[in-house]
């Protein structure tokens, strides 16, 4: 019997990032991307999130090769992770091994790990995959779609994308390569769905030009800048502004640093002499010959804008008059996290742009015009939106039986779905794996769950009371009144009289238990009477200590 392919997205299906998926072919996995995902607001206390690929786990051996299509982080940041358990090559290109190199470099895994570089063009055999890397715009340099030529038929994964005729490095989408796999016919079709839900078509790169020139023009006083520290095109049209008005560049947070710095050792930001500047150095120059380059475009209170709106940043601080541009749109999830960035920005005097004040960001996908666009350039038999929400997904589902794919050809999956294609069957939806979150947490990976989230939500909500019983190991009685301790819930001194009746209470479940199931009793009584007293539900710790 001929043997199967398999298609099994791990993340990126059903949300906005960790994009990861497999495609197997009997004993063979191929991986594409390894990315990571910001935490929702009510992700108390998380890092970030990466795919749950435990799946791979008991198939290590089958894994030929890892590619990464570009270098954003919702596409390399679970590499460390990913790596530290499979021992096969990562395949990408020039500028994205580089941001890799600075991951793996910071986890001391740089010489761990093999990394092959693949340009635009090239052609790969990657056990029973010859993988073809050709280039598409997107909001960074060096970004790939794939088309990956398997025993049954050629799969096209465009990984993220848009239509850009004037792109910031000039490098347009390979659109001859398209048209080369269309004539080969394409089995498969799996299409960034990002934007699927906006009409017509996504602007160029080129309009953020016009957009910083005029931010530069009527900023009077320091310009800071905040993106994300991997991309880098962004940073170069920052570059750019900064010599047609006669500013000199400060780069401030560890990221934005380290990833500026490769960029400009491979070639990918070019700045004259003397540009760039230490930030100790722009901090002397007059504020209107300055503009700062820092990360926190998503509001992150750990940022460097994040810390600005607070007045806790500790190499500067932000001044009246102050101009901040926001140049990214909020990750979904995000909104209310950056409108409050926002806000404290202007409360501290500072003069804040962001889209849709200016066009100072645009997306770096396509948006629905696009996306029909490339299905009827390759004509795919099958079609499999991915990389979005549900929502993405199923509208760009739509979009793909306006133009002719039968709707029994199309496959609207979450991560964990798989795939099958046979020769005698076509496409079938297969079992569910695993793919869910895995929390990143300071050191911790993947040893928080939902209970605990759903702890840190409640003691973020109600607080918590801890009542210490000390109880004679004699007579089993109380030797001295309980002590109470409340955080989050009401301070004790402004509520003496609740908590005098609580401390009632816990004396009288202690007794009435006699010694048996003390905890327990103590901290349902509470727990009922506050609820009783204030409608709260803090969260009760009893402690009994024999005396």
């Amino acid at each position: 019997m001929a043997q199967k392919l398999r298609i099994i997205p791990i993340g990126g299906l059903g949300e906005v990032g960790k994009n990861m998926t497999v495609i197997e072919y009997g004993r063979n996995a191929l991986i594409i991307d390894a990315g990571l995902m910001f935490p929702e607001n009510d992700m108390l206390g998380i890092d970030y999130i990466i795919p749950d690929y435990s799946y791979l786990r008991d198939k290590a051996d089958m894994v030929r090769g890892v590619i990464i299509t570009h270098g954003h982080e919702d596409h390399t940041g679970a590499i460390i992770h990913l790596m530290d358990e499979i021992n096969a090559p990562i395949y990408t290109a020039p500028l994205t091994r580089g941001l890799i190199e600075v991951k793996l470099k910071n986890a001391k895994m740089l010489d761990k790990v093999k990394i092959n570089t693949v340009n635009a063009g090239d052609r790969v055999e990657i056990g029973p995959f010859g993988v073809e890397f050709y280039h598409a715009c997107h909001s960074i340099p060096d970004n790939f779609g794939l088309g990956i030529t398997t025993p049954l038929g050629l799969i096209v994964h465009s990984g993220d994308f848009k239509i850009d005729h004037t792109p910031v490095d000039g490098k347009v989408t390979d659109f001859a390569k398209l048209g080369e796999f269309a004539q080969r016919g394409v089995l498969a079709l799996l299409s960034d769905s990002t934007n699927a839900t906006r009409a017509g078509w996504t602007p160029s790169e080129a309009v953020i030009d016009g957009a910083l020139d005029q931010v530069f023009r009527d900023a009077k006083g320091r310009i800071i800048v905040a993106t994300f520290a991997s991309l880098i095109s962004r940073i170069q049209q920052v570059i750019n502004a900064c010599v047609r008005h006669n500013r000199q560049m400060a780069l401030v947070g560890t990221s934005m640093v380290e990833n500026s710095k490769m960029a400009l050792r491979l070639g990918y930001l070019n700045a004259p002499d003397g540009l760039i500047i230490p930030i100790d150095q722009a901090l002397t120059l007059p504020d209107n010959k300055v503009t700062i380059m820092s990360t926190g475009s998503q509001g992150e209170p750990s940022t460097i804008v994040g810390r600005l709106s607070l007045g806790r940043n500790r190499s500067f601080d932000l001044q009246v008059g102050d101009t901040v541009v926001i140049s990214s749109h909020p990750i979904p999830g995000n909104e209310e996290m950056v409108a409050r960035t926002i806000n404290r920005l202007f409360q501290r005097g500072a003069h804040v742009i962001y889209d849709p004040i200016l066009p100072v960001h645009v997306s770096g996908h396509a948006s629905a015009e696009e996306q029909k666009m490339l299905i009827n350039m390759l004509h795919p038999q099958y079609f499999i939106p991915v990389h979005g929400e549900l929502r993405h997904l199923h509208r760009h589902a739509a979009l793909a039986r306006e133009v002719g794919i039968p709707d029994e050809n199309i496959a609207v999956i979450e991560n964990g779905t798989v795939v099958e294609f046979s020769e005698e069957a076509g496409m079938l939806i297969g079992e569910r794996v695993p793919g869910g979150y895995v929390y990143v947490d300071g050191t911790g990976v993947g040893d928080i769950g939902p209970a605990v989230l759903r702890e840190r939500e409640n003691l973020a909500r109600d607080g918590f009371v801890v009542v210490n019983l000390r109880i004679d190991r004699k007579s089993g009685k109380l030797a001295e009144k309980p002590n109470m301790i409340s955080k989050g819930f009401v301070f004790v001194r402004d509520s003496e009289e609740l908590f005098s009746m609580a401390a009632k209470k816990a004396e009288d479940a202690a007794m009435s238990a006699n010694g048996n199931g003390i905890v327990k009793s103590v901290e349902t009584a509470l727990a009922e009477f506050f609820y009783a007293e204030m409608k709260r539900r803090p969260m009760v710790f009893a402690i009994v200590n024999e005396v």
